[in-house]
């Protein structure tokens, strides 16, 4: 299966929640989510009780849309998670958390995860001093992530900088806004990540 092309809003009305697909555009007037839209197809809202796979699969599907996914992706996350000690869900949505794509979405480097993965395609960054271009690289308690010191690259980011300056950051991260400076303090608790999937009905399914 290729990559979704389509629009991004049509996504966030599948899952039923706001996946800051389109950063700040998420949180205008205008969102479905808000609006309260309605699932897209013509039958709108399942009116019938879902089953268990279905649940299982809503579930996987929304894991993945919110991070920007593919299944293979998703599927060699799991095998690492697995063969970790501990609760495989609560490991698999760490491992998700430390990508290199979506810390630099954290620190505000840029607007959304789609937009971030663009960024370090575009070797706009370094990771503890050395040239990094991969998005799905997973960081460790300790790394620093730099944007470059090239006009474009410090100008990209000091325009999402800028823009997300209200934000708060996540605490198990830390920011130096003025040298463009990222770091990974420790890993995120599972309460620090938020409870925007049940983690455990897509470890059922990936598991089969």
């Amino acid at each position: 299966m290729g990559r979704y092309t389509g629009p991004a809003c049509r996504l966030c009305r599948r899952e039923g929640l706001k996946l800051f697909l389109k950063g700040d555009r998420c949180n205008m007037a205008k969102c479905p989510i808000d609006t309260g839209r309605p699932p897209p197809g013509m039958h709108g809202v399942r009116r019938t009780k879902a089953s268990d796979y279905a649940r299982q699969f809503r579930e996987k599907q929304r894991l993945q849309r919110y991070y920007g996914l593919q299944d293979e992706q998703l599927r060699l996350f799991f095998a690492r998670a697995a063969q970790q000690p501990g609760i495989t869900g609560e490991t698999l949505l760490r491992l998700l958390e430390l990508r290199l794509d979506n810390l630099v979405y954290r620190f505000g480097f840029s607007p959304s995860r789609r937009a971030a993965r663009q960024f370090v395609r575009h070797q706009h960054l370094s990771v503890n001093g050395h040239r990094a271009s991969v998005p799905s690289m997973i960081l460790k308690p300790g790394d620093r992530v730099a944007v470059k010191d090239r006009k474009h690259s410090r100008a990209l980011a000091k325009k999402w900088l800028e823009a997300n300056e209200g934000k708060t950051l996540s605490p198990w991260l830390q920011l130096d806004r003025e040298n463009y400076v990222g770091e990974v303090l420790r890993e995120p608790t599972r309460a620090e990540i938020g409870p925007f999937v049940n983690e455990q009905l897509v470890v059922e399914l990936c598991s089969k």
